[in-house]
């Protein structure tokens, strides 16, 4: 059997249909001016000058995983990263958060293991959690779902938006931490067709399930510090799509020559649901966390050392279009 994400639930196009059926019929009626790049990763808003930056977002399916391990703090730091991540992807720097957590039935245990995992996430973006919403919904919510919204600002000069990007400049990838809380769901389905269960242990000595709650690694730090001392043209936060997030930064060819090495998890994943390379890094962040675009790499690199990132250039930016992976092909 050859695994892949649909055949684990998830259909990407069906998706995308979704949401273009959702926007379709969607005007802008507020006084301010909205001016968000289509396919980026945060709304913008001019407030007469002053950029307002918006997302939401969840953990997915994470959240099962989590149930098994009866360990929910990570999720929390999830909820954060995953916002933060994506305000900053615009240039922007996080300032506020508000998250909905909804139940089947009330646990105090999943809340506050979830409340110290937010405060921890809110810690190391530097980040307001204004509070948030709390339902019990038992005809709707299977256990429970936690998601949230981020703003931020963009306080100097303009936003970094996909007309910045050109051919010739380089794409530094920074490390994950993991998987973080994307494809779960076919990581999930490829482990339980496998004779593993979430509490084996893999070679380096972590359960399965304990590996997967790695908790996403936040960047909004140390894109902040790029972006005030280096020239940096398109940011890209490697969620779920892969490395095909680039294409959000415009129509161009990503070649991908030296690709970050996927972590052990990656491997095991693919060997479970004999799961084809190409498919890997459509749905995987494979290694690479987070890209950045800029003509100044070596400071760009030196910038995510100071702060523990491990980094490098994985390829180009060139004419053409597509993303490219060095071995896999085009995703």
């Amino acid at each position: 059997m050859n695994l892949n994400y649909k055949d684990a639930g998830v259909d990407t196009n069906k998706e995308e249909e979704s949401i273009a059926k959702l926007t379709e019929k969607i005007v802008n009626y507020g006084e301010y001016k909205n001016i968000s790049p289509k396919g980026h990763y945060a709304g913008l808003l001019d407030l007469d000058g002053i950029l307002l930056a918006m997302t939401t977002d969840g953990v997915g399916t994470k959240l099962l995983v989590a149930s098994k391990m009866d360990d929910y703090i990570g999720l929390g730091i999830d909820c954060i990263a995953m916002n933060v991540n994506d305000v900053v992807c615009v240039g922007a720097k996080p300032i506020a958060f508000v998250d909905y957590l909804s139940f089947e039935k009330p646990s105090m245990k999943i809340a506050s293991e979830i409340g110290k995992g937010l405060n921890m996430g809110a810690k190391k973006s530097n980040l307001t959690v204004l509070g948030g919403e709390t339902a019990t919904m038992p005809e709707v919510i299977n256990n429970f779902d936690i998601a949230g919204t981020c703003v931020g600002i963009v306080e100097k000069g303009k936003p970094i938006i996909s007309e910045d990007v050109s051919p010739g400049e380089y794409i530094v990838g920074m490390r994950s931490s993991g998987i973080h809380s994307n494809g779960v769901t076919l990581a999930r389905k490829s482990i339980e067709s496998s004779k593993y269960t979430f509490y084996d242990n893999l070679r380096n000595g972590m359960a399965i399930g304990d590996e997967l709650l790695k908790p996403t690694r936040i960047y909004s730090d140390v894109v902040l510090d790029m972006i005030e001392k280096h020239e940096v043209t398109g940011l890209a936060h490697i969620t779920g799509g892969g490395l095909k997030n680039l294409k959000r930064l415009g129509n161009h060819k990503y070649d991908i020559k030296n690709p970050m090495d996927p972590q052990e998890i990656f491997k095991f994943i693919k060997d479970c649901g004999n799961i084809s390379e190409k498919e890997m890094y459509r749905v995987f962040n494979m290694g690479t966390g987070f890209c950045i675009i800029t003509p100044d790499p070596i400071n760009v690199i030196n910038t995510s050392d100071k702060h523990g990132i491990d980094a490098k250039v994985i390829g180009r930016v060139k004419e053409g279009d597509g993303v490219y992976i060095n071995g896999v092909g085009k995703i």
